[in-house]
């Protein structure tokens, strides 16, 4: 990315929230993010923000994060222009063991669950058949990889999701049917710590289209969900970063759904001209907060034990 384009997706906002304006949301964050009266500050605990749908076999346990190393990032330009926030005091600590790839596998690493936000959030993201609740949401948290990060083929970070009732839940690993009552737009890295949206949306031609053209490489997996803007970002190690997913739904029948992704205040993939559903039913849930090595083969695990970090959770529902 040139210096030039670099300052061109900038944003000027908080790098959790880097938009000029939102109805309401919440956040985990200790930090002052906006001075939006609607903004709730809540702790960071499960009961408070509505987690759901645990995984039973992996753990997020509430830790005090090791102080950052700060190692840079693959992007030198990006790096020198990122906005870098005193660390949190509090995080989720994700735990990957050597071998371990999803958390349904022999040996599962990371952690998996479904975030609704508090209970005033959680209502005003409600979707029914009278087309009521929210048509566009931006979720955001901050996250660290340690400082000896080894990245092997690739691996999963959490996103937004959403659908028809329970039918939004489980939009991913290869799923074939309901596709078209469901979607889930997750952060993906692969090698080296190029990063990517791993999406799934309704397999309409429309969306392939758009899916594909997204610079500088985009990817339909066979059976599985699209790579989009491989290379778009690089993850940097040791030190922690800001994601930002914002999703707009299309109008029903229209082909006008947006997704961007902001890493710390830097817009780095902007889609338009989607579709995530053909029914008003269908909205927007929250948070797929899932992590893991893989891929579901054992060439993509984890090649020893190692740990992130998630914290600062926010969501604000724009409209």
């Amino acid at each position: 990315m040139s210096s030039q384009a670099l300052e061109s997706t900038l944003s000027s906002y908080h790098p959790l929230v880097p938009i000029p304006y939102f109805q309401c949301g919440f956040t985990t964050s200790t930090l002052s993010i906006s001075s939006n009266p609607s903004l709730a500050i809540v702790d960071l605990i499960d009961e408070f923000i509505g987690v759901h749908k645990i995984s039973s076999r992996t753990a997020h346990p509430l830790v005090s994060p090791p102080n950052p190393i700060d190692h840079g990032i693959n992007d030198s330009e990006y790096e020198s222009n990122c906005v870098c926030l005193p660390p949190p005091p509090l995080a989720w600590e994700a735990f990957y063991p050597k071998g371990s790839i999803n958390p349904s596998a022999e040996i599962p690493g990371g952690f998996g669950f479904y975030l609704s936000g508090p209970k005033e959030f959680s209502d005003g993201l409600l979707s029914s058949s009278d087309g009521t609740g929210a048509k566009e949401i931006l979720m955001s948290y901050r996250m660290m990889l340690q400082s000896d990060w080894e990245w092997a083929k690739g691996g999963k970070l959490p996103g937004v999701f959403g659908g028809i009732d329970n039918l939004a839940y489980g939009c991913s690993g290869g799923r074939k049917d309901g596709r078209e009552s469901c979607f889930d737009v997750r952060i993906m890295w692969r090698s080296k710590g190029a990063g990517e949206l791993y999406i799934y949306l309704p397999l309409t031609a429309e969306n392939k289209k758009r899916l594909s053209n997204v610079p500088p490489l985009s990817l339909e997996n066979p059976d599985f969900g699209f790579s989009v803007g491989r290379g778009a970002f690089f993850i940097p190690v040791g030190r922690w970063i800001s994601i930002a997913i914002r999703v707009k739904l299309n109008a029903v029948g229209v082909d006008d759904g947006e997704i961007e992704l902001w890493i710390d205040g830097a817009s780095v993939i902007s889609i338009t001209g989607l579709s995530f559903r053909n029914s008003e039913k269908s909205g927007l849930k929250g948070m797929h907060f899932q992590t893991f090595f893989g891929g579901n083969k054992p060439d993509w695990a984890s090649p020893k034990d190692q740990r992130a970090w998630f914290a600062d959770v926010t969501g604000v529902i724009v409209g």
